[in-house]
């Protein structure tokens, strides 16, 4: 209930801020008297509703996730060798990709995974769960962390909003255009009421397609991270990290769809390929073993 609560609120707040900045804008409706389209002013609408969410969304999704997780943060002296060396390891693969010292943290979950998130490389987290630390070998943990790392260095979560984004303003643009349409083929005492359904109606189908292609650049990032981590650290500890992770396949947390993107694995079953956010680990084992 706690994360529901703080799901909510937070769109609410994003909700709120886009509406105070159509207001500053001076931005109006996109319908004209008559019932054409103000393309131009649609066209803001739909660029600031679309990018403006989420890059909201990124600005914040370091403090969402501490809170929505459970986070702790550590420093390296809290007296707990295994999480000491959790960042030690952080601090040696962040300084080995050039990258300034993320944040690094750990959530009580009986879940094998971890998370990187953050709105640039500056202010990023890397996270990882109670349930990895005791599921895994170091060299295993290793390859997990050199993962999450390689994210913020490939700069996935910034890239991953801009795709979001312009997906989202896509839909609402072509969503309108053709609901206005359809608005205009009716009787004009039912036009406001078939326009509201039909644009909610082309929000959802539109959007389901718009997952597909966020979907797909989320699985073909997931390649990416597992090069760098063998890079980072070494393509073994990065093949072990997936065959255990294979092995405590049940063991993954996928109730909150928001999260799925930003961790390691995603879980099996319950989404069609086509919505996946990670391919198979079998593929990804598959991936690094036919690398040199």
């Amino acid at each position: 209930m706690r994360r529901i609560l703080l799901f909510v609120a937070t769109n609410l707040a994003i909700m709120v801020t886009l509406s105070v900045v159509f207001s500053l804008l001076g931005i109006g409706g996109y319908i004209q008297p008559g019932g054409g389209l103000n393309y131009t002013a649609l066209m803001v609408f739909s660029l600031v509703w679309g990018m403006g969410g989420a890059f909201i969304s990124l600005q914040i999704s370091r403090w969402m996730a501490k809170r929505a997780m459970g986070v702790q943060l550590i420093d390296g002296r809290t007296g707990r060798e295994e999480l000491d060396w959790v960042y030690r390891t952080v601090e040696q693969l962040a300084q080995k990709a050039r990258l300034p010292m993320p944040e690094v943290g750990v959530y009580d979950s009986p879940e094998v995974n971890a998370f990187a998130t953050g709105p640039s490389k500056r202010r990023s987290l890397v996270a990882v769960s109670t349930g990895l630390l005791r599921g895994m070998r170091r060299e295993e943990v290793e390859g997990v962390l050199a993962h999450e790392v390689a994210h913020i260095q490939n700069g996935d979560m910034v890239t991953l909003t801009l795709i979001q984004g312009v997906v989202n303003a896509f839909v609402i643009f072509f969503a309108r255009i053709i609901a206005n349409v359809i608005r205009n083929m009716v009787d004009e005492r039912n036009a406001a009421m078939v326009g509201f359904v039909a644009t909610i109606v082309f929000d959802i189908l539109l959007g389901i397609l718009g997952a597909m292609v966020v979907a797909w650049f989320s699985r073909a990032r997931e390649f990416r991270a597992d090069a760098g981590a063998a890079a980072l650290s070494s393509r073994d500890n990065m093949i072990g990290a997936l065959q255990r992770l294979l092995q405590k396949q049940e063991l993954v947390d996928d109730s909150q769809p928001a999260m799925a993107t930003m961790k390691i694995n995603g879980g099996r079953g319950r989404w069609m390929a086509f919505f996946s956010t990670h391919p198979p680990l079998e593929a990804r084992i598959a991936a690094l073993q036919a690398r040199r």
